[in-house]
């Protein structure tokens, strides 16, 4: 009736081959144990209250919002999205060890998504950024962040592309966004996007709704980059020249018969009075090709040349007027 423990003494065992994918996973999951017990520490939850938004009844409702970000240095520097944090009236940081601290917006950048908080404290655990030019598709991502408020949570996937661009909400376009799978929900802005050693890669800022798998993070090079400009001076300065204009096709015989490099360009629609380019010998419905020796195709074109080195500086645009190139001089002033 009863199957009782037996005492005798077990012969040898014959040996059993490891298998190798079984091996491999763990491995695997040492990897990612690992990542996490050292990046979490300097992942923080990211609190805020934002100025009243008035609704259609006219009753003013104060939003509240929550994100992620991680620090960078060891006597509080904090990297999130811009979205996370811009137009708050309040920030709050909560610590991994549950301690929560008030932040103050060191600065932010809309057109990269990129933010600075600072809080008052230190010795506190910290992560570097890594070389996302390095980068390759198909290697590990691992995301750790704060989804729907619930703490540190840990994610993985892979970098599924590279060089992708994503407009940011202030309309300009993100270059060299990374495209992941480990999974995002509302709550990872901010977070960091980290490499197999537990370098950050990527800053997460977006996911596509309804398309399960498409994540993104701003670059690592990029972000540190837009970081260490918003440590210093509080802002990236960039260039702007005081026009409005739409990305059109160019004719392709035209094209072909002027040799032009470009299939497109930037039709000018319109010269804010006093801005850069009022007093140029830009018209509208002149066509922009051209930035020095650098071809524009598109707005996004302009956008990206006309950055802090253009400040203050003659530049020569090329243009077409009347079926003709031409160049026009204007010297950028800053964007405010």
């Amino acid at each position: 009736m009863f199957d009782f423990i037996s005492t005798e003494t077990p012969g040898a065992q014959p040996f059993v081959q490891p298998n190798p994918d079984a091996t491999l996973l763990d491995a695997y999951s040492r990897t990612v144990v690992h990542i996490s017990q050292n990046v979490s520490p300097a992942v923080v939850q990211i609190k805020v209250k934002k100025k009243a938004v008035k609704q259609q009844a006219k009753r003013q409702q104060q939003p509240y919002g929550t994100g992620s970000g991680f620090i960078i240095s060891s006597d509080g520097f904090i990297v999130t999205n811009s979205h996370v944090v811009n137009q708050s009236l309040k920030i709050s940081v909560v610590l991994q060890d549950g301690r929560e601290l008030s932040g103050k917006l060191v600065g932010d950048d809309p057109a990269t998504d990129i933010a600075v908080v600072q809080v008052d404290a230190h010795h506190l655990s910290s992560v570097q950024f890594g070389n996302s030019d390095h980068l390759q598709v198909g290697q590990l991502a691992v995301a750790i962040g704060n989804p729907y408020g619930f703490q540190y949570t840990v994610t993985t996937g892979v970098v599924s592309a590279l060089g992708r661009t994503l407009r940011s909400q202030s309309g300009r376009l993100i270059d060299n966004v990374i495209q992941t799978d480990a999974a995002l929900n509302p709550g990872n802005s901010g977070g960091p996007l980290v490499d197999s050693s537990g370098n950050v890669i990527g800053v997460n800022t977006a996911i596509i709704s309804h398309a399960q798998g498409l994540c993104f993070a701003v670059s690592s090079n990029l972000a540190e980059y837009v970081v260490g400009k918003l440590i210093l001076t509080g802002k990236v300065r960039r260039g702007y020249i005081g026009i409005s204009g739409q990305t059109i096709p160019l004719n392709p015989r035209f094209a072909a018969r002027h040799q032009l490099k470009v299939k497109s360009g930037v039709l000018l629609q319109g010269v804010e009075p006093d801005g850069p380019a009022f007093n140029s010998q830009l018209q509208e419905s002149d066509i922009i090709i051209g930035f020095e020796e650098k071809a524009i195709r598109s707005i996004d074109d302009l956008h990206r040349l006309l950055n802090e080195d253009s400040i203050n500086e003659k530049i020569n645009l090329t243009v077409l007027r009347s079926g003709k190139k031409t160049g026009v001089e204007v010297v950028p002033s800053e964007l405010g």
